[in-house]
């Protein structure tokens, strides 16, 4: 459903709900004369009302290039704004035109929880609402997938499930990773356990005519462009299973803003050392992205979760791009004063997470006009877990996250996520890349937002990086890789193009 403001109306004020399950979008027309929004991307771009061809904002396209992320409300379009997880824009008239002014408070402060007294987790209850906050949202005349991995969020909604009898209309589907990260056994296995049909998915590195096809599809229908690493798994994974297209998928992101998420050893040294090695702002505009100096550059903002080319390679390659260090400056020196842990899940899970982890699957939702689930998103089971001692959810010593989930499903499935540790989950995409190399950059020369010379330069430079032995190897093929997903998205968007 879409919304309208125009001229004149009474001023409103406008959220989104507690854990950002269903973010806002925004529309303000150019002569601002008129604001529409909605909680469907596609729904708000497709309207007649919004104009096209849109138009890529540079400051935009900037956070893109140089953080992996744009920060909300801001977006990679102009006039077009996000409101998330702590968000608020209060609409009015003024000079007659409609402003906007947002706001931004972190709505899970550790301050905020009750004493251990006062509330014990209820595991019972814990499943209830985790099954309720995944049923009430899934279409029964659809098929249903879960996706899954030996993780805590995935295992926790799955045994919910099954402690609620769907195991007959609900698919585990996991991702087998190469090497040791692979998750795909353990998942096949917990499946088995609990009663569920389990499906893998694999990894495609030599894309042929079929999957550049499908490649090529996805970019035209994509609302937003990412950034993230797994980005191209997505969708070979509807081309590997053709029922996704048009179901339910349930997700299990979505809890880390209230769970928290603590900062890691090397980030408590690394934090404070930050506020005075970022001063040295001007060197972002001549260091290499791959150089040693650039991490060091960072603001402490910029540690949690996000990484990308330096101002200089920006530059480069994009003439119009702005330095986002003032932004991240400002946005560290606001929570300064903060306890380390609130620090840290406030950027990385209203920010990097919702607009570079989570936005990844939204995307890919909407690009085959699936239902997508995130029931740890879903404001009841927000409500409780906000509330919750952090004795229960955090260990500030070792820098575990989720106890209480550990607890329960070591205790009702064996699963002991302590002994098995952070396998994560982990994408070849720099294999990829030198595996399609002349598709990769055929798709990069294409795109006409770049300054080809520049790319040129940087391109090679990176290929080589990649190539040796460096110590960003990886990285560099990562920000290829970056660049084509960019390249790919402005090229064939149809919010763009049509």
């Amino acid at each position: 459903m879409i919304n309208q403001y125009i001229l004149n109306d009474t001023p409103i004020t406008l959220t989104s709900d507690l854990a950002g399950e269903f973010p806002l979008y925004l529309y303000l027309a150019s002569d601002k004369k008129s604001l529409i929004y909605s909680i469907s991307i596609i729904e708000l771009l497709s309207d007649a009302r919004v104009k096209k061809h849109l138009v890529v904002s540079a400051e935009g396209m900037s956070f893109l290039l140089q953080s992996g992320v744009v920060p909300p409300p801001k977006t990679v379009y102009e006039n077009v704004f996000i409101v998330g997880i702590g968000d608020s824009v209060e609409v009015g008239t003024q000079q007659n035109q409609i402003q906007l002014h947002f706001k931004h408070e972190f709505p899970f402060f550790n301050a905020h929880r009750l004493a251990s007294e006062d509330m014990q987790p209820d595991e019972e209850l814990i499943l209830q609402i985790l099954a309720e906050a995944t049923i009430s949202r899934i279409d029964e005349s659809k098929p249903t997938f879960l996706f899954h991995s030996a993780g805590k969020d995935s295992n926790s909604i799955a045994l919910a499930m099954a402690e609620a009898g769907w195991q007959n209309k609900v698919t585990l589907i996991t991702h087998k990773s190469k090497g040791q990260a692979d998750e795909s056994e353990i998942s096949k296995s917990i499946a088995k356990q609990l009663g569920f049909k389990h499906q893998i998915l694999h990894e495609v590195d030599q894309l042929k005519d079929q999957h550049k096809r499908v490649i090529e599809d996805y970019f035209s229908s994509v609302p937003f462009p990412s950034t993230d690493n797994v980005m191209l798994a997505y969708p070979l994974y509807a081309h590997q299973i053709p029922e996704l297209k048009g179901a339910n998928i349930i997700d299990g992101g979505g809890n880390d803003s209230y769970m928290m998420t603590p900062p890691s050893r090397h980030e408590q040294k690394v934090l404070p050392l930050s506020k005075l090695t970022s001063k040295f702002a001007f060197i972002r505009g001549m260091a290499a992205s791959e150089s040693l100096l650039t991490p060091l550059l960072r603001t402490p903002a910029e540690w949690c979760g996000m990484a990308g080319l330096s101002y200089a390679d920006s530059k480069n390659i994009f003439p119009e791009s702005i330095s986002v260090y003032g932004y991240w400056q400002a946005e560290s020196k606001l929570r300064q004063n903060w306890d380390s842990f609130d620090f840290k899940t406030d950027i990385l899970t209203t920010i990097t997470a919702a607009e570079l982890h989570i936005r990844k699957v939204r995307t890919f939702a909407d690009s085959i006009n699936s239902n997508l689930v995130l029931p740890f998103a879903n404001q009841n089971v927000a409500t409780y877990f906000a509330k919750m001692p952090e004795a229960y959810l955090f260990d500030r010593k070792q820098f575990k996250n989720k106890l209480i989930l550990r607890t329960l499903l070591k205790d009702r499935i064996g699963l002991d996520s302590d002994k098995l540790g952070k396998m994560g989950f982990s994408y070849d995409s720099r294999s990829i890349v030198l595996q399609n190399w002349d598709w990769i950059t055929q798709e990069i020369h294409q795109c006409s937002l770049w300054h080809q010379p520049g790319m040129e330069k940087v391109l090679n430079r990176l290929k080589s990086t990649m190539q040796n032995k460096h110590k960003y190897a990886e990285f560099s093929g990562r920000l290829i890789y970056r660049k084509y997903l960019i390249s790919s998205w402005f090229n064939r968007n149809r919010f763009i193009n049509d």
